[in-house]
């Protein structure tokens, strides 16, 4: 897992993305008409997602499709879970908090 995933989930134009992939495989050009971004933008955000790997793209003719990467998302998950996850707990030890 690297910084990389984080800093594209960072920008929330990326976060929506992601949520449109989550119903499915989308062109670049139907995800591009729900932003009011240039081309380039929406070019840049698509490579920071690829960069990622959390989308993947594939080329059909003219068209360029894109899907959400479920392995990377699945391990980002596990991350973030096991960031939030009490510490002290994990190891059978009491929290802090706690008085025996």
């Amino acid at each position: 897992m690297t910084d990389g995933v984080f800093k594209a989930m960072a920008d929330p134009t990326r976060r929506e993305i992601l949520r449109l992939l989550g119903r499915g495989e989308m062109t670049a050009g139907q995800l591009a008409e729900r932003f009011r971004i240039s081309a380039p933008s929406m070019s840049h955000h698509f490579s920071v997602l690829k960069g990622a790997d959390l989308i993947t793209a594939r080329r059909e003719g003219q068209q360029i499709y894109y899907a959400l990467n479920t392995t990377v998302l699945q391990d980002v998950l596990a991350v973030i879970m096991d960031l939030f996850a009490a510490e002290p707990t994990r190891r059978g030890e009491p929290c802090p908090q706690e008085t025996p």
